[in-house]
């Protein structure tokens, strides 16, 4: 696979790993409840997923699709846990995936 044919791949599964947009996550992330799982490591990445969100696909660096890459690895394996039994609407679980820019609910 080309390189250019692997940024593609990165940037679909980027895309759809990431529902939440740039407005909605600055926004989450600005909550009581996003500090509450996020506190460092969590915001630092929701950051850095709302600046990638800003940027044109032209613009994306090899470092942009290396985080790419890396979020699309944690919404996964996140996702894959399934959360709570009940109450996944204000469980940690969501909490931590919206930090990343999924909410799972959506």
């Amino acid at each position: 696979m080309s390189e250019e044919q692997d940024h593609e791949a990165i940037h679909r599964e980027f895309e759809d790993a990431v529902n939440m947009t740039p407005a909605a996550l600055e926004k989450w992330l600005a909550t009581e409840e996003s500090r509450s799982v996020g506190t460092g490591v969590g915001h630092d990445e929701g950051q850095r997923i709302v600046a990638i969100k800003h940027k044109k696909k032209a613009d994306l660096t090899d470092a942009d699709y290396d985080h790419m890459r890396k979020v699309v690895g944690y919404v996964h394996r996140h996702l894959a846990q399934k959360g709570p039994a009940d109450d996944k609407e204000h469980s940690a679980w969501r909490f931590s995936l919206m930090n990343w820019g999924h909410d799972p609910l959506k």
